[in-house]
Formats: C-alpha cells, structure tokens, sequence
C-alpha cells in the first residue's frame, strides 16, 4: 500500500484553542481538532507535524503542517472535506503533494510573526481578542533601534520560557521591524526559528524600553547577561500572529498567509 505525504496550510483565530499541541488533558487544540477533521476525509487516523507549535491564545494566518496518508484523495478533498469537519475558527487554505523528505518542521528556513498592540487611552470592544491593549504612551522609534541589537545568530537565553525544550537558546534573526500606524503599533520579527514564548519575551521587554523604563542599549544587555530573571515580563498571547513560513523552493509550496492589519 502506498503512502503520500501531504503538506497544508492553515488559518486560525487562536482565541478559543490551548494552543497548537495536542494535550493529555481534555483540553481544545488546533491539532486535535484538523487532524479528527483529515481522519474522516482520509478513513484512517492522521498525525500531524507542524512548522511551529504556537501557545494558547497565538494566532495563525500561514501554520503549515504534513501528515501522511494511504488514502488516495483530490487534494481538493483535502481542503474542501477537511473545511466541512472544521469548526469556524480553523481552516485549510491549501494542500499539496510533497516528497517524504519534506517535513513541516525540520525542512522550515525562516519564520515569520506579526505582534500587534493597540496604543491608546480606551480598550477595544470589537478586537479584545485579536490585539493586545497598551494604554500607556510607547516611543516606537526608540524600540525599534534597541530592537536592531538582536540581529543575527545571537543567544537568546534571556527571552526563552523556563519550560523550553529546545537544546541550545542560538538562533537566527534576520529582521524586526517595529512601526505605528495610527493608534496600532506593529512588530515583525523574522527568525530561522524561535524559542518557546521567545517572541513575547522580547516584546515585553521591548515595552519597557518603549515606556522609558529602561535605556535602548537594554536588549544588547540582557543578550549578554543571557538570564530570563532580568529581562522583562512575557507579553500577552492575544496580539501574536504566526504569518508566514518560509521553505526552499524546491518543494513548491504556495505563499498563502497575510498580515493582519487593524489602522
């Protein structure tokens, strides 16, 4: 019986899910919940491998994931039948037929996340859930300098979760880009890969730097005092976006995803 790997791509309002990863406790996440979905189209248990294991409440507009299968569907099946087991805070966007040396994780070279803080004085009522709420005022262009010290292949032991799993803290930082757009204030931060909570742990302590609370040359600081007990609190999930994930190009994989935008 022959196997076919499959690559997708996925969409999801992380609001309701405890997270990506499927848990021993009987909770809701974004795995368990695609993979019942492909299991029915496929009528055989499907597992899935996925680019980026995001937290509780973290946003997907480009997760991508593979599974393997002895079924032999459409790829359309696959998105249109996987969509009608889906709840509506979770979608395909696309299939494709991979080789077995493609892995959703492991064949990754970039990937890509969006943090977006809404900057004013008032709560929002309509994107509690999709933004996190900043009130006090934030000086985006000193956060966005410090922001530049993190460049390159850095350590980044500061700003990884005291549950991270991961075997060293270096990775690779290709860019941050940190901007306003009318009372939004906008993060990009483009990596190889990340450390568990790594993109909040920066974000919170850039904040103290956007409040005047710590001088710019801090996040060169903690860098090298590699300890997470002197960096800054770990910002809130609501406002994390994964949006993109980036492949070599041999593999043909579509570029879906987009950047979520409030202003």
């Amino acid at each position: 019986m022959t196997t076919s790997r499959i690559a997708i791509g996925i969409e999801y309002n992380g609001s309701q899910f405890n997270g990506w990863q499927m848990q021993l406790q009987d909770a809701r996440t974004v795995q368990d919940e695609v993979q019942q979905a492909l299991s029915k189209i496929a009528a055989h248990p499907v597992s899935l491998i996925c680019a980026g294991r995001t937290d509780t409440g973290v946003h997907a507009t480009a997760q991508v994931a593979h599974f393997d299968t002895t079924a032999e569907r459409d790829l359309k099946a696959w998105v249109m039948g996987g969509n009608a087991n889906l709840p509506s805070d979770v979608s395909i966007i696309w299939a494709k037929k991979v080789d077995d040396s493609f892995s959703a994780r492991f064949s990754a070279n970039r990937r890509s996340y969006r943090y977006v803080i809404l900057n004013r004085h008032a709560r929002t009522a309509i994107h509690s859930q999709q933004v996190t709420w900043i009130y006090d005022p934030l000086n985006v262009e000193v956060m966005h300098e410090a922001a530049q010290s993190l460049i390159g292949m850095q350590d980044f032991s500061a700003f990884r979760s005291s549950k991270c799993q991961a075997t060293h803290a270096h990775r690779l930082m290709h860019s941050i880009n940190i901007f306003r757009e009318g009372e939004y204030i906008y993060f990009d931060i483009c990596a190889n890969a990340f450390l568990h909570h790594m993109v909040r742990n920066l974000v919170g302590s850039l904040l103290m730097i956007g409040r005047g609370e710590q001088p710019v040359t801090w996040m060169a600081e903690l860098l090298a005092l590699k300890d997470r007990t002197q960096a800054g609190p770990t910002a809130a999930a609501a406002g994390l976006y994964l949006v993109a994930v980036q492949y070599p190009q041999e593999y043909g994989l579509p570029s879906t995803g987009f950047l979520p935008r409030f202003a």
